[in-house]
């Protein structure tokens, strides 16, 4: 089967609040925009009861009716959606090509939004009771489970910390720990702390066998790893900590990845790829909340926008009919504007047979990685949108490999 082929400005992956943050940005910008979600419009915030730490909202809202604020504010610019699953993009150095099942869908930029998820236990009834008794974040949950007991699930910084966090609201914080008594995989200082607050109590090697309720949570049922006893505890509410897993298997072997498979992005979201864009909890970063994940996006469909206005110049300028000769400098180097002279006197050798583009990447480099230029200095000649030749200037030979290029293109 054949697929049909849509043209966007941009498009974003992935329809959480950094996605929709980056759409609306992009929409308002009046750049036309899709946004691809393969699920549930709003993310893993639709999970969460109750959202206290996002501002404006004094009294707090429900996950659910925030992410249905912002589904309705980013529409309202022109935005398209398309509910789908990407199973590939593409960079193609022009354009990109984020491939769904029926249409490829080539746009100028992208916005990578795909979020991640909370590594499960695996047990019973898991499903059952997430957002009604399982949770994934303290600083989001803490204040429903005030004077309350609850159970951590894990012994690594995050469910140490996390659980440290909880005792200033919680009456006891349990935690169920797969190793030996005493034995962490936390940092010593977190451990010290944890195994030194009152409010904190240890079950060691166990693992979670079941989630039993009705309703909600009540009971967590342990088993002992030595011993195979199972012994059920009563809470109020259950903290997964076992890990994250980001969504980014489509992106493997296009866009870096950290060593537990996060997007690397730089503080203006850009990826190892000109022209993609991160944001939100799929990014290498400190902090996964809604707030953090409406800044990336904010900042994300700013840049794309800033992108997608380089590549219309670049089209006009260099990416079209005929020859251009491009020279990338800085032009705080006293050798790169020695040599911008000896480029002009070679155009003008051509004058009647190429453009010349001469980008300054003390300005900003982005031009320069769009095009791929190989070092600065260098010089570059286009014919008919495409790279003929790419070369250093290391000296006067570069002159004259250029001149040849031009005589025969």
């Amino acid at each position: 089967m054949e697929k049909r082929i849509e043209n966007y400005d941009v498009v974003v992956i992935g329809g959480g609040a950094a996605g929709m943050t980056a759409a609306l940005y992009a929409g308002r910008a009046r750049l036309k925009t899709l946004l691809v979600e393969k699920s549930l419009i709003g993310g893993l915030a639709t999970y969460t009861s109750e959202v206290e730490n996002y501002p404006g909202f004094p009294e707090g809202i429900d996950g659910t009716e925030l992410m249905k604020l912002f589904d309705k504010q980013f529409r309202r610019f022109g935005v398209d959606v398309k509910l789908t699953d990407v199973k590939s993009v593409e960079d193609r150095q022009k354009y990109k090509v984020v491939s769904t099942f029926r249409v490829d869908y080539h746009a100028k930029a992208v916005v990578v939004a795909t979020g991640g998820r909370p590594r499960l236990t695996g047990a019973r009834n898991e499903d059952q009771f997430r957002d009604k008794g399982i949770s994934f974040c303290a600083t989001c949950d803490a204040a429903r489970y005030t004077d309350k007991k609850v159970l951590v699930i894990g012994s690594g910084d995050a469910a140490i910390e996390e659980g440290m966090f909880l005792t200033r609201f919680c009456r006891e914080v349990w935690v169920s720990v797969i190793h030996d008594t005493g034995i962490m995989d936390a940092n010593e200082v977190a451990k010290e702390k944890a195994l030194s607050n009152p409010k904190m109590h240890f079950l060691w090697n166990t693992v979670v066998d079941s989630f039993e309720g009705e309703d909600l949570l009540r009971q967590v049922v342990l088993k002992n790893l030595k011993t195979g006893e199972l012994e059920s505890i009563d809470v109020d509410g259950c903290f997964l900590f076992i890990g994250y897993l980001p969504n980014t298997k489509v992106f493997e072997g296009l866009l870096e990845l950290d060593d537990r498979g996060y997007v690397v992005t730089t503080e203006d979201m850009e990826t190892s790829v000109p022209g993609i864009f991160a944001a939100g909890d799929v990014r290498h970063k400190t902090l996964r909340q809604v707030a953090t994940s409406v800044g990336d996006g904010a900042i994300a469909g700013y840049m794309a926008e800033k992108y997608v206005d380089e590549i219309e110049t670049l089209e006009k300028d260099i990416l079209k009919e005929g020859k251009v000769l491009v020279y990338v400098y800085n032009a705080v180097e006293e050798q790169d504007r020695a040599l911008l002279t000896k480029v002009e006197a070679l155009h003008k050798e051509f004058e009647c047979g190429c453009d010349l583009k001469v980008i300054d990447v003390y300005k900003g480099d982005r031009m320069a990685k769009i095009l791929q230029a190989p070092a600065v200095p260098s010089l570059m000649v286009f014919k008919d949108g495409e790279a003929f030749v790419s070369i250093p200037c290391a000296d006067d030979s570069s002159m004259e490999r250029i001149r040849n290029a031009l005589g025969s293109c």
